[in-house]
């Protein structure tokens, strides 16, 4: 492959891998975290394992590790700090990865809250605190979302000042 304006495509391609996964930290079902990550691969590969250093290398990998948890278990851990059993979690975080594909992302959304609810509702027989778990489900989902958007955008900076 040639160079197109002194771009290296593999070059090209990584960086499109690190813009997808920022752009796909705000879409539900876009692994952004994975593409950051690979991105950041495939850059390393391509100036022969020296760039980015070992020791920016692993912490990018590691940011890229808690981007993708934070991901996949925002709502989960947000529902058991606001309340909600380990069951009702797991429960509510299961039916919202069914509903993203059946229903897409609101219908994921409310799906999960509202099991949550059901869950801690047949559990304790007490509205309050099935809502007040739905709602953190509602939150942490939010904020895992900006987490990982920070955290894929922090991955590119970095990777932009590796390559300048």
């Amino acid at each position: 492959m040639t160079a197109v304006s002194g771009v290296d495509p593999v070059t090209a391609v990584a960086f499109l891998l690190l813009l997808g996964g920022v752009a796909g930290s705000f879409l539900p079902a876009v692994p952004a975290a994975v593409l950051s990550t690979a991105g950041v691969l495939v850059y390393w590969w391509n100036t022969g394992f020296t760039e980015p250093g070992t020791v920016l290398l692993v912490v990018l990998l590691a940011t890229g590790l808690l981007a993708a948890l934070s991901d996949w278990l925002g709502g989960v851990v947000a529902a058991r700090v606001g309340g909600a059993s380990t069951l009702s979690a797991v429960v509510g975080g299961t039916v919202g990865v069914v509903l993203l594909f059946g229903v897409g992302p609101v219908g994921m959304l409310l799906g999960a809250a509202l099991t949550v609810f059901a869950v801690e509702y047949a559990r304790r027989r007490d509205a309050r605190s099935g809502a007040a778990a739905a709602g953190a489900y509602v939150v942490g989902f939010f904020a895992s979302a900006l987490a990982q958007a920070l955290l894929t955008v922090s991955i590119l900076v970095a990777m932009v000042a590796v390559a300048l």
